[in-house]
Order: C-alpha cells, then sequence, then structure tokens
C-alpha cells in the first residue's frame, strides 16, 4: 500500500544563478517511494519543462545510488493524471526488484515531455542529415501527408540531449548521492523515447553507459513505403555504437498496433549490433507476442530491461 504526506522545498542549483523548486511527495497512495518534484527546469537549450527524481522510500545519503533517466516523464507513476490513464509503474517495479534485491540502489530521473515539441526533441538529427537532400525532401512530402509538419529546424534532439547531459546531470549529481560515472548512469525510453536513448549512448558514451529502448520508432513518423528513415538509423548505429566492452543496449518490440509496423526492421539490429561485437551479454533484442504500443504493455516488461541494465 503506498501512502501520502507533501512537502515543499527549494534547493539552489549554480546553474544560471537559478531556484529550483521542487514539491517533494513521499507516501503517497499513489507512490512507492518519494518524488521530487522540480515543475520548470531551468535550460538555455530546450522548453523547460517538469523533472521528476523518483527515490526509493529507504534512499540514505550515506550509501551511493545508480541512475536512470527516463523519457515521457508524465506517463511513469501515476495513471490518474494521465492521458489515457495508463503508466510504467516504474517506482512499483524498482521498488519491488530491490526488495528482492535484484538490482543495484538507483534512482529514477523522469523528464516530462511537452507534447507540441515531443517528435522535434526525441527525434535524433545526425542520422536524418546523413540522407541526401532529396531523401530529406521526401520525407517531409510523406511525413506531411500523415500530418506531421516537422521541418529540420525543428528537430532539436541535439539540444534535448545537452540539457540532460550539461544541465540536468550535473544538478542530479551534485544534489543526491549518486554514482556520476558511465557504468552506473542508464537512460530509457519507449517509442520515440526509445530513439533519443538510442542516439544518447552513441553521441554521449562517456555519460551513459547503458540504454533501453522499447518499441523503438525506427519508422520516423508513421510508416510509408521506401521510408528511408529506418535505414539512416541503421547506418548511424553502424559508424556510432559505443564499445560493447563497457556498454549495455536493451531493444525490444511487440506485434500490435503500432509496433506490427517495426516487425520488418528487427533483424537489422541483430546485425548491427552482432557486427560492432555486440553478444547476449552486452545486448538484448526481444520479441514480445501479441503486445502493443501502449504503456499499459511496457509496464508488463520493464523489469527486464531494469534488470538488464542494475541487475546483481
Amino acid at each position: 500500500m503506498k501512502k501520502i504526506v507533501l512537502l515543499f522545498l527549494i534547493t539552489t542549483f549554480s546553474f544560471a544563478q537559478s531556484k529550483i523548486e521542487s514539491h517533494q511527495i513521499v507516501d503517497k497512495e499513489k507512490f512507492a517511494g518519494i518524488i521530487h518534484r522540480i515543475d520548470s527546469f531551468p535550460t538555455k537549450f530546450i522548453v523547460p519543462r517538469t523533472v521528476d527524481i523518483w527515490l526509493p522510500s529507504n534512499y540514505a545519503e550515506d550509501k551511493k545510488y545508480s541512475v536512470l533517466y527516463m523519457q515521457d516523464g508524465q506517463m511513469l507513476f501515476d495513471s490518474s493524471s494521465t492521458w489515457n490513464k495508463q503508466e510504467w509503474m516504474v517506482d512499483e517495479v524498482v521498488s519491488k526488484l530491490n526488495a528482492e534485491n535484484k538490482i543495484e540502489d538507483m534512482i529514477v530521473v523522469a523528464i516530462w515531455n511537452i507534447k507540441n515539441l515531443r517528435h522535434g526533441d526525441l527525434f535524433p538529427k545526425k542520422p536524418l542529415l546523413q540522407l541526401s537532400k532529396d531523401k530529406i525532401e521526401f520525407i517531409y512530402v510523406e511525413a506531411q501527408k500523415l500530418n506531421y509538419n516537422l521541418k529540420i529546424e525543428d528537430i532539436n534532439s541535439d539540444n534535448y540531449l545537452k540539457f540532460i547531459v550539461k544541465e540536468l546531470k550535473p544538478y542530479i549529481d551534485k544534489k543526491y548521492s549518486v554514482y556520476t560515472d558511465a557504468k552506473h548512469t542508464a537512460i530509457m525510453g519507449s517509442s520515440m523515447g526509445g530513439l533519443i536513448s538510442m542516439y544518447a549512448i552513441c553521441e554521449y558514451p562517456k555519460v551513459f553507459g547503458k540504454a533501453a529502448c522499447l518499441s523503438t520508432h525506427w519508422v520516423g513518423f508513421r510508416d510509408f513505403e521506401n521510408n528511408p528513415i529506418p535505414e539512416s538509423f541503421f547506418a548511424y548505429m553502424e559508424k556510432n555504437l559505443p564499445n560493447p566492452k563497457d556498454h549495455k543496449i536493451y531493444f525490444d518490440y511487440g506485434t500490435e498496433t503500432l509496433d506490427a509496423s517495426y516487425l520488418k526492421y528487427e533483424y537489422r539490429i541483430d546485425e548491427v549490433l552482432q557486427s560492432k561485437g555486440y553478444t547476449t551479454e552486452n545486448y538484448k533484442n526481444l520479441k514480445f507476442e501479441g503486445e502493443n504500443h501502449s504503456e499499459a504493455s511496457w509496464q508488463k516488461r520493464i523489469n527486464i530491461p531494469i534488470e538488464f541494465m542494475f541487475g546483481k
């Protein structure tokens, strides 16, 4: 059973001489553990947004914790406030794994999305830029047919990663009792959040030692005929995946709804990762028959990537 007490605290952080206000949520019926909420994290790279920091109920300053950064933070803890009334139940799952002594001590940093900016924030930019101008123009035309009007200047994923690496992580490293090295730092998300998590471990291999990418949105928008986007991601990964000796990466996919459009690309993940020296020890690419593209489906299996990344 989860219970609640609501407290307020103000922390001063050196970035931009800003005061970061957070609500500390302790023991709520809705939460297992503690959540510190920063309603508008100050940043010079992206539009400010809410960040939740989840701590286990027995969090203590006298020991160190690994850190998991997660996308779409408003979908992780509280189904009563989400648009589809579903949640990942991250607090319950991590608490259960902790209680069973299956994982390292860890905290979760949950970055909320801004609905109308989400696609631009999470779409990896460099893979797109390596395509020819003709292919990029073709993508834009097809995307517009699917009611996506995203232009190259709207793709802000490089700045989104700078926000995490240069602003958010330094705050977490200073404020909380955490390990700061890549071995103990992971990033995770689903769909577009899976794409940006793949991008993060490639762009910042010295920051992120592990990434989990659920139902990764290889098609970029919705699928369309002769879509060059998936191969742009695979070509990028072939050039930029980090050393498998000290990195782990997890992919998975369902077979229903939007996930069905990923099935024809999944063999390419194995090809790319194995060509870079990854083995079953440091990568997964798992199929979940009958599962769809939803928080309810991801919730059923998030223990698997969490144990893969942080297991004892």
